[in-house]
């Protein structure tokens, strides 16, 4: 499914088309794909509120499959093995930022779906030392959303700086909330959800929270530490002024649909707000290997490949109970 004109989902901007898969070059892999995770991010860049970097460009960041062959060079990479890949591409890996393991900083990155062609396909080349090794024990419709929704929302657990047995708000319940909540659970943290969603309120209860309410209301208790998982820049304001002293709200968001303004008494008393930009690999095995640990659950609305348009359309107008997953 390939994007040649962002543009509106009545439009449909994703086109089916045929070629034959490429050979993987020195260093990359050929992956078939049995499963592609169907992202926000996706949504922004097919309908061109994240601005193209190349058309045309087949997206997806949330691919699971099985090495079908490898290119000179790949390591220890043998076809069969099972393999992912999440939204890094590929770094320069000599930067300060690579350097200290902050290689989702480094000002030449590359993303796949953005750069390089993505999931949304039946095959799909991946570099090799950024493909992710997969544990056995996941379905590919289990593995799939963990790769973008569920890495970034373990990042942006670490980024709020919450620790075991603290108070975390959650402000948006989408599903990558709906992973990290199982991740904090398993930490031991108090969960409270904001959402405007009665049944993502629900689910939310249902997942470990123990309080669940609108964004127009305010948690029981002052918060330690929020994410925001809302493009909406005053749902981040209503997680800033839930945070007690001390605490730090993480953006979880590529881009905001407007300002964020506030007044400085929001961030008195030595509040911080920090954003989450991008992953690392080292961020996605350590979910991955907590994922199976937990193990956490996943909830995902599938598609054929060839309904990628209405994929998207379901997750821009709210219709999707957790993720939505494309299979070829």
């Amino acid at each position: 499914m390939t994007l040649t004109s962002p543009g509106p989902l009545a439009g449909a901007p994703l086109r089916l088309c045929e070629r034959d898969p490429p050979a993987p070059a020195q260093g990359e892999l050929l992956v078939r794909v049995a499963a592609c995770g169907v992202c926000r991010t996706d949504l922004q860049l097919v309908t061109g509120d994240l601005k193209a970097r190349r058309l045309p460009i087949v997206p997806g960041h949330q691919l699971v499959g099985r090495v079908l062959a490898v290119g000179p060079g790949a390591g220890t990479w043998r076809p069969g093995d099972r393999a992912g890949a999440g939204w890094l591409a590929s770094t320069c890996g000599a930067c300060a930022a690579c350097a200290t393991g902050a290689e989702n900083l480094c000002e030449r990155a590359a993303f796949t779906g953005w750069d390089r062609d993505g999931g949304f396909a039946t095959h799909a080349v991946v570099r090799a030392d950024f493909a992710l090794r997969l544990p056995e024990g996941f379905g590919d419709l289990d593995a799939a959303p963990l790769l973008c929704g569920g890495v970034i929302g373990y990042r942006s657990l670490k980024r709020s700086g919450i620790r075991p047995g603290q108070r975390l708000g959650l402000y948006g319940f989408g599903a990558s909330a709906s992973l990290a909540i199982q991740v904090a659970r398993h930490w031991g943290c108090r969960v409270f959800v904001a959402t405007r969603s009665a049944a993502e309120q629900e689910r939310a209860r249902s997942l470990g929270a123990e309080w669940a309410g609108g964004y127009d209301s305010r948690p029981p208790e002052p918060l330690d530490a929020a994410i925001s998982f809302a493009p909406a820049p005053e749902v981040s304001v209503r997680a800033l002024d839930a945070l007690a002293r001390g605490g730090t709200l993480a953006i979880n968001a590529i881009h905001l649909d407007g300002p964020l303004s506030f007044s400085y008494d929001a961030l008195w008393w030595e509040r911080n707000v920090v954003s989450v930009a991008n992953s690392t690999r080292a961020d996605a095995a350590g979910l991955l290997e907590l994922a199976a640990r937990i193990p956490i659950v996943t909830r995902r609305d599938v598609y054929p490949l060839a309904q990628a348009n209405l994929a998207l359309a379901a997750l821009a107008e709210g219709r999707v109970q957790g993720a939505a997953v494309l299979v070829p």
